[in-house]
């Protein structure tokens, strides 16, 4: 037997954040209930994540005053494994930080995802999973099709090999124990991460890269709510959800 087979036997146990506390200042509206394709944004990934096998529970963190509406929005479309909606901080980092701290204790993983990727699979959040139950670390990546240049003072002081950068996506998912100190960590010395998985890496830890897609777009401007629309049509036709 493989050894994903016997982590699918096993029953792996994880806990997912969902961090739906943006200001949405660059997409002009609150996008986590903007309308795509008939249904609020934040339905679609909280969907994909219920009917996962391994999602013991899902904890949204969202502003104060989108509680009521998140709780709403959870009922109305059978989001039943979403447990807990917290409050989050002022930075994406507080705010993950707010939701792992509320997670059961008992589970073996923590996945954090964004809220304004409401595309993502079953089969990334599955693989991710895996990956991170066997390597302690995991986040879905795809290589980027663009050349990379490294400013400094707006000139190029670098241009890395394409073939080893890639564009990191989520739900990135990690040991409880490593994230909560990573998270706490990077908040106590200040540090500005781009994504969870960095404040792992600052740790010293090594984190594993699953593949992700060009499909589990993040939702910026209005313009990538027409893009997700495109995909969604895309899918139909393919018969791929």
């Amino acid at each position: 037997m493989s050894l994903i087979n016997v982590l699918k036997k096993k029953g792996i146990s994880c806990s997912v954040v969902v961090v739906a506390a943006g200001s949405s200042n660059r997409f002009g509206s609150d996008k986590l209930f903007a309308n795509l394709c008939g249904t609020p944004v934040l339905a679609y990934s909280l969907t994909t994540l219920e009917a996962c096998r391994y999602i013991e529970e899902i904890i949204v963190v969202t502003e104060s005053e989108k509680i009521v509406r998140v709780a709403e929005l959870c009922q109305s479309y059978n989001i039943s494994k979403a447990t807990k909606i917290v409050c989050g901080g002022s930075t994406r980092l507080e705010s993950a930080l707010s939701g792992v701290s509320e997670t059961n204790r008992k589970c073996d993983l923590i996945a954090i995802h964004d809220g304004a990727r409401p595309l993502v699979t079953a089969k990334i959040v599955e693989e991710v999973i895996e990956a991170a139950y066997q390597y302690q670390a995991a986040v879905p990546a795809i290589p980027v099709r663009d050349t990379v240049k490294i400013l400094e003072n707006g000139f190029v002081a670098e241009t890395p090999k394409r073939a080893s950068v890639f564009g990191a996506q989520t739900p990135q998912v990690f040991v409880p124990e490593l994230i909560k100190g990573a998270l706490t960590d990077a908040l106590q010395k200040n540090i500005l991460v781009s994504d969870d998985a960095s404040a792992v890496e600052l740790l010293g830890f090594s984190v594993c890269v699953t593949e992700g897609s060009e499909e589990n777009i993040k939702l910026t401007t209005p313009l990538d709510l027409t893009f997700a629309e495109c995909i969604l049509a895309s899918r139909r036709e393919r018969n791929t959800f």
